[in-house]
C-alpha cells in the first residue's frame, strides 16, 4: 500500500514543482492502549504507534514561500515565512503553518519549501493525524536545514504548534509516541518527565491483535469539550492543593485517599473528573506490568475498567461508543476493549484473539450498525516506529 501511495505522493511533486523530492519521510498515528486524559495532568500513558501514518514528500527552495500540496484535499496552498497567519478557508494547511511558526519562534534558521503531503491516519477518529502530521514536517525541516532537533523536542515542538496556532490543548503523548514509537511495542510514558519504558506487546505469543474500530462518530477537537476537560482538572489540583495543605502542579500529584478524604468538599464534576485521573494512572502502571508478565487477562480487564471511568467519570464517551465497547467486550475471543483518544466520538481498540478477528469483523460490526446506524471500519493494526526517513536525495 506505501509503495502506491509513494508513486503518487512522487507523481504529485513532480507535476506540482518540477523534478524528484529532497526527502520523504513518514510519521505514524497511535493508539493509546490506555491512560486516557492523563497526559496534560502530568500523569503516565501507554501508547503504540500503528501503520497508519503521513508521508510529506519536500524540497527546499530559496523564495521563502511554503509552497504545499494536499493530495488527500487535492488542494494547494502557499504563504510566506515572514508572515505566517492562520487560515480560515485552508484548515488543512494550518498544522504546516503552525509548524513552521512554532520553528521560527524558536529561532531556528528555516527556508523555503515546496512540500506535498498525503495521510492515511482517520481523520476525526482519534488516531491522532494531526500529530503524524505536525511531527513529519518537524522531521523534514529538521533533516533538510540540519537543525539538530532530538526526537523528543521534534514531539515537543509539534505539540507547541498545535497548543499556540492550531489552538487545542493537547498534551504531550500523540507528538511524543509519532516520533518515538518502537516496532512491536508499546511506550509506558511518563509525561511529567518525558522518561519511557519501552514495554514488548508480545501479541503474537499471546495471539492476539490490536483491533482498533472507528465508531463513525467523528470528532472535532477544537469545537468539543475537550479543553474544558483541562480546565475542569486544573481546578481539581487548585482545590485539592488547597483541602490537604501539599502543593500541586497538577492532578499527578493526587492520590485516591485525597479523593476519599475530600471528596464532599469538592463540586462533584470536579470530583469525578479527578478520580477518573488518578486512577487511571495507577490502571497505566498496573496495565504494564501486566503485559511485561504476559497476563492479557488482567491487562484486558484493566481496560474494561477505564472505558467505565471514561464513561462515568470523565463522561467523555458517547451512546455509540458505548455500544460498540460492549458489543466488543462481550464478543468471545475479546480480552478487553475501550474508548481510545480524545474522546466525544472516535474509535474503540480491543484486543481479539487472532482466531477470532474474522468472526468479530463479521459479527460485532454489523450489529453495531444496525443499532446505531453508523457505518464502522476496523484496522487490524500493528505497532511501528516512530518517524523516520522513507527516502533522500
Amino acid at each position: 500500500m506505501q509503495t502506491e501511495r509513494l508513486k503518487s505522493i512522487r507523481n504529485s511533486f513532480d507535476q506540482h514543482f518540477g523534478g524528484k523530492t529532497q526527502i520523504i519521510v513518514r510519521a505514524p498515528g497511535r493508539v493509546n492502549l490506555i491512560g486516557e486524559h492523563t497526559d496534560y495532568n502530568e500523569g503516565f500513558v501507554f501508547p503504540a504507534a500503528i501503520d497508519r501514518e503521513m508521508i510529506v514528500a519536500a524540497s527546499s527552495n530559496d523564495s521563502g514561500t511554503i509552497n504545499a500540496y494536499s493530495l488527500d484535499y487535492d488542494k494547494d496552498d502557499s504563504f510566506n515565512l515572514s508572515d505566517i497567519q492562520h487560515s480560515q478557508e485552508q484548515g488543512w494547511s494550518n498544522y504546516l503553518r503552525g509548524v513552521m511558526d512554532t520553528l521560527q519562534k524558536g529561532s531556528y534558521p528555516l527556508k523555503g519549501l515546496n512540500v506535498v503531503l498525503s495521510g492515511n491516519v482517520p481523520q476525526g477518529a482519534g488516531l491522532s493525524s494531526s500529530a503524524a502530521y505536525e511531527v513529519a514536517i518537524v522531521t523534514v525541516c529538521n533533516i533538510l536545514f540540519n537543525l539538530g532537533i532530538s526526537k523528543k523536542d521534534v514531539a515537543l515542538l509539534g505539540q507547541k504548534a498545535e497548543n499556540k496556532f492550531v489552538g487545542v490543548q493537547c498534551g504531550i503523548m500523540d507528538q511524543f509516541i509519532s516520533a518515538l514509537g518502537e516496532e512491536d511495542a508499546a511506550l509506558m510514558i511518563d509525561c511529567r518527565t518525558l522518561d519511557y519504558k519501552t514495554v514488548p506487546l508480545r501479541l503474537s505469543a499471546s495471539g492476539h491483535s490490536i483491533v482498533i474500530t472507528n465508531s463513525g462518530v467523528r470528532r472535532g477537537l477544537v469545537d468539543s469539550e475537550y479543553n474544558a476537560r483541562r480546565q475542569e482538572c486544573n481546578l481539581g489540583t487548585k482545590l485539592l492543593s488547597e483541602l490537604t495543605g501539599r502543593s500541586m502542579t497538577s492532578l499527578r500529584d493526587a492520590t485516591l485517599s485525597d479523593l476519599e478524604k475530600h471528596s464532599s468538599s469538592l463540586p462533584d464534576k470536579v470530583r469525578r473528573r479527578s478520580a477518573h485521573v488518578v486512577s487511571e494512572n495507577q490502571r497505566v502502571l498496573d496495565a504494564a506490568t501486566a503485559l511485561q508478565a504476559g497476563d492479557i487477562a488482567s491487562f484486558g480487564r484493566l481496560m474494561n475498567e477505564s472505558h467505565i471511568s471514561m464513561r462515568d467519570d470523565f463522561e467523555i464517551s458517547c451512546p455509540e461508543i458505548n455500544v460498540l465497547v460492549e458489543l466488543s467486550q462481550n464478543f468471545p475471543g475479546v480480552a478487553g476493549a475501550r474508548l481510545t483518544g480524545a474522546g466525544f466520538g472516535g474509535c474503540t481498540v480491543a484486543l481479539v484473539s487472532n482466531d477470532e478477528v474474522e468472526r468479530f469483523k463479521a459479527s460485532v460490526i454489523p450489529e453495531y450498525e444496525t443499532k446505531t446506524s453508523k457505518k464502522a471500519e476496523v484496522y487490524v493494526c500493528t505497532a511501528t516506529a516512530g518517524a523516520s526517513t522513507i527516502e533522500r536525495a
